[in-house]
């Protein structure tokens, strides 16, 4: 005796609605908006302190934090691993991911560190730990035509609309900006102590002053317009243009402590200028300082370095009254500079690190590491912690091509101890 046929239209209409159900849980799971934190598992390591030289070769670019952990970024994923001066990159020490957020931009003051997505979101970060100190909410970061390659070096070392900038009260403000509004958020804690309305993308952030000022660069009414916001209030201080300046103005910060963050000077530059013009960036009007002329000068605490054919100088970036100078390096250029340190690159790949006070040497060593040799070009360069990583990209460069031709390496990143 069969089923009625009621019942087993009944019964296929509460399976179908039954398996409508478990795709949509199914779909849920894996589509909703998810955060998956896995914390440390191990002691905070200590300090290293290698001797000078080529500590490794990594395939991502890696964030120097406290002295202890390099932190990398993936595409929707934030995460670190120890000991800082390891020879390759070793399982995750801690992890942070989210979806179906994109990791857009990370920055680290001392053991914290602040992930910025791609919906606004920032989630603070304790270092020794992995766990989420803080959330808060902030703009959708401005549409960006820069390219972001598998070593994350432009969301890490570079990243756009995310700045740190120093309070004379002690505290460290993060200001994240989008085209259309701006914010500042206390580290310590992640409040809000600003919110400011931007006019969109006529106007960009350069960067961030040692004097704790958000440098932006405002085209949208009249000629190009350099603003001195305050981090502490979201206040534009100070409008300045510089004189005889085009309306066409490039302005690059100089010397910062890590990425654009805590700049003490910048560049103005413009059609028809060689190099552009340097100035010192403090409280009030930028104050003109020659010593920064030169294309490829950096200036570093008080001293401006510069190579002027084929002579290391080192000059007050005040006075401009030469300090010292070196003659011994060959075909050489600025690569980077730090607190204390400032990195030159010699024509063989040769890293030279010298005291910009001095001149005095601190290292100097060649950037290869196995068998992979010196035939390289420089790429993107991070130097924070006496630590510095370069990207090392293929000759001739492409920029149009895949990673795989524009790269070196699988293991691309060179890092090096000074």
């Amino acid at each position: 005796m069969g089923i009625p046929r009621g019942r087993r239209r009944l019964a296929m209409a509460v399976a179908a609605l039954l398996a409508t159900v478990a795709v949509a849980v199914i779909v849920h799971r894996v589509l909703a908006p998810a955060e998956v934190s896995t914390v440390a598992q191990a002691d905070y390591p200590q300090a290293a302190r290698p001797a000078a030289g080529v500590v490794g070769r990594l395939p991502v670019a890696p964030l120097i934090v406290d002295g202890r952990l390099r932190v990398y970024a993936a595409h929707r994923q934030v995460y670190a691993d120890r000991p800082v001066d390891g020879r390759h990159r070793t399982t995750p020490y801690w992890s942070y991911r989210r979806w179906p957020a994109e990791l857009t931009g990370v920055v680290a003051s001392g053991r914290t560190v602040v992930s910025r997505w791609s919906d606004g979101q920032l989630v603070a970060l304790d270092a020794p730990t992995g766990r989420v100190l803080w959330r808060a909410d902030g703009p959708e970061p401005a549409e960006s035509d820069a390219v972001v390659r598998r070593t994350g070096a432009a969301i890490v070392w570079d990243p756009r609309g995310l700045h740190l900038a120093d309070l004379a009260d002690g505290r460290t403000v993060v200001v994240v900006s989008g085209d259309a509004e701006a914010r500042g958020v206390e580290v310590s804690g992640g409040r809000q102590l600003w919110r400011v309305v931007l006019p969109g993308r006529c106007r960009s952030d350069v960067g961030t002053t040692v004097g704790g000022q958000l440098i932006g660069l405002d085209r949208c009414a009249g000629p190009a317009t350099v603003e001195f916001r305050d981090a502490a209030t979201g206040a534009v201080r100070e409008r300045w243009r510089p004189p005889g300046g085009s309306d066409e103005l490039v302005v690059t910060p100089l010397g910062c402590r890590t990425g654009r963050s805590d700049c003490p000077a910048l560049r103005t530059a413009g059609p028809g200028d060689a190099a552009g013009r340097g100035w010192l960036v403090g409280v009030g009007e930028p104050i003109a300082a020659p010593a920064l002329d030169p294309a490829g000068a950096t200036v570093v605490g008080e001293q401006a370095v510069v190579v002027l054919d084929g002579v290391v100088v080192g000059r007050s970036a005040r006075t401009g009254a030469e300090l010292w100078r070196s003659a011994d390096l060959g075909a050489a250029r600025v690569l980077a500079a730090q607190p204390g340190r400032v990195h030159l690159l010699t024509d063989a790949n040769e890293l030279v690190t010298l005291d910009p006070a001095t001149g005095g040497r601190l290292s100097r060593f060649s950037l290869n590491v196995g068998r992979d040799g010196t035939g390289w070009v420089p790429g993107a360069v991070g130097a924070v912690g006496g630590y510095v990583a370069v990207e090392r990209l293929r000759r001739p460069v492409d920029p149009a091509a895949d990673d795989r031709r524009y790269y070196l390496t699988a293991e691309a990143v060179i890092l090096a101890a000074t």
